[in-house]
């Protein structure tokens, strides 16, 4: 009997598979998988580097005929993200697609390949005093493709909007080696399939995003943050909705906790010099109840501090109305109390945020986290695991119920990749 590979293809056609991929990209850019290559302790066999989106397509069809599962990779720094992969032998990696194609500055639009990194884009934006209006976790590291699949905003999306609001134009390569496009450079371009909202957050289960283009802002000339500390949730809570009441223009608004009632309020404000000072002002005087703090160096940037620490830790994304963000910040309190576990929080105005929960025993940390989200769910929010210990997404979906979508993006799952060839179970449903 021949011996088979955990795909169901034989030895024998998976060697053959190997070579055929080396044809492809140059054996110079294809290797074995290392240990450190492992994703949730599941270990691909080999990793690819394809230099165009044709070789992606070649690769993805070769792939998908012999029924290998692929993992899309960027820079790395969210891979863990989602369930645990169901099987992988290949990785496919957009290193190589790292150009600033295009920055049409006079149209304020620019064109990315997917390996790109965020911070490379922005330096180049930069030279015309445009941005990308965005800030994502890890920018030096974290690649356009990667943003795109884990729709990664910051809190510059209270004034710009998320990743679906900037984005305008996507190139998706499919399991079957079809070259999809959609959108266009001009910014009111909205005709044919909404392609690039639907893969953006997909987690890239239906398809290997290989470029995209955005629509670009100018670079504030003045940026000023100002901290305010809150003695307990029900202040913070009041002052984040008198801001979101008042004609206040925040580019950033969040909520940063950390095993105690006080609350630092961290709010942001960009463009002249008297428009931000006149917002200063007025800011103030809502505050007046609160005691002002130094804003510190690493402000914007906390939320990587999530990802800092010892013991095992569990690491969550929660949305929910910004009404609730005080409530939820006194039941994530009392949870961590009863439970023994070390907790730290950052949340946004829009009732975006992040924790972490940190104890010896990992079904604690999921048994917290699960009494978390079934308060959040019945309000119709969500809480989304995005770090833990392996033992964790082996006992629950890190996505939470889907609700009455899931059976839509079977459907959209099985149209884009009918055989399950990208991201075998690592998105919501284990699709």
């Amino acid at each position: 009997m021949t011996p088979q590979s955990p795909s169901g293809t034989s030895v024998v056609d998976i060697e053959t598979v190997w070579t055929d991929l080396g044809t492809v990209v140059g054996a110079e850019h294809m290797r074995a998988a290392t240990p450190e290559d492992a994703l949730d302790d599941v270990r691909p066999q080999m990793v690819i580097e394809p230099g165009n989106a044709d070789e992606i397509a070649k690769i993805l069809k070769t792939a998908s005929d012999a029924g290998l599962h692929v993992i899309p990779r960027g820079g790395g720094t969210k891979l863990d993200w989602g369930n645990r992969p169901r099987a992988a032998q290949l990785i496919v990696s957009s290193r190589r697609l790292s150009r600033v194609v295009e920055h049409a500055w006079g149209d304020m639009t620019a064109t990315v390949e997917a390996g790109c990194t965020v911070q490379r884009l922005q330096q180049t934006l930069a030279e015309h005093g445009q941005r990308l209006a965005l800030d994502p976790l890890w920018p030096e590291k974290a690649t356009i493709g990667g943003i795109l699949s884990t729709n990664d905003s910051g809190p510059l999306r209270l004034r710009f909007g998320s990743l679906r609001d900037l984005i305008i134009g996507i190139t998706l390569v499919l399991p079957d080696g079809t070259v999809a496009k959609s959108g266009g450079k001009v910014v009111k371009n909205v005709a044919g399939y909404d392609l690039p909202k639907l893969a953006t957050g997909a987690l890239g289960s239906l398809g290997m995003i290989t470029q995209a283009i955005f629509r670009l802002h100018p670079m504030p000339r003045t940026s000023r943050t100002l901290s305010f500390s809150a003695p307990d949730s029900s202040a913070m809570n009041a002052f984040i909705l008198a801001v979101l009441d008042s004609k206040l223009v925040p580019t950033g608004l969040q909520v940063r906790a950390e095993n105690s009632p006080r609350c630092e309020v961290d709010i942001r404000f960009e463009g002249t010099r008297a428009g931000c000072d006149a917002q200063v002002d007025e800011v103030t005087r809502l505050a007046s109840n609160l005691s002002p703090s130094q804003a510190p160096p690493e402000t914007w940037n906390f939320r990587s501090t999530l990802w800092d620490g010892g013991e095992p830790s569990l690491i969550s994304k929660f949305t929910l109305l910004p009404t609730n963000l005080g409530p939820f910040l006194d039941r994530l309190r009392t949870v961590a109390e009863e439970s023994h576990l070390s907790w730290r929080l950052v949340g946004q105005a829009l009732g975006v945020g992040l924790i972490r929960l940190e104890g010896r025993d990992p079904s604690v940390l999921l048994s917290a986290v699960l009494d978390l989200r079934k308060g959040l769910e019945s309000g119709g929010g969500s809480v989304i695991i995005l770090g833990c210990p392996v033992e964790i997404k082996l006992k629950t979906d890190v996505w939470g119920s889907p609700g009455d979508a899931l059976d839509l993006m079977k459907s959209i799952k099985a149209q884009f990749d009918p055989a399950g060839t990208l991201n075998t179970g690592r998105f919501m449903g284990g699709i």
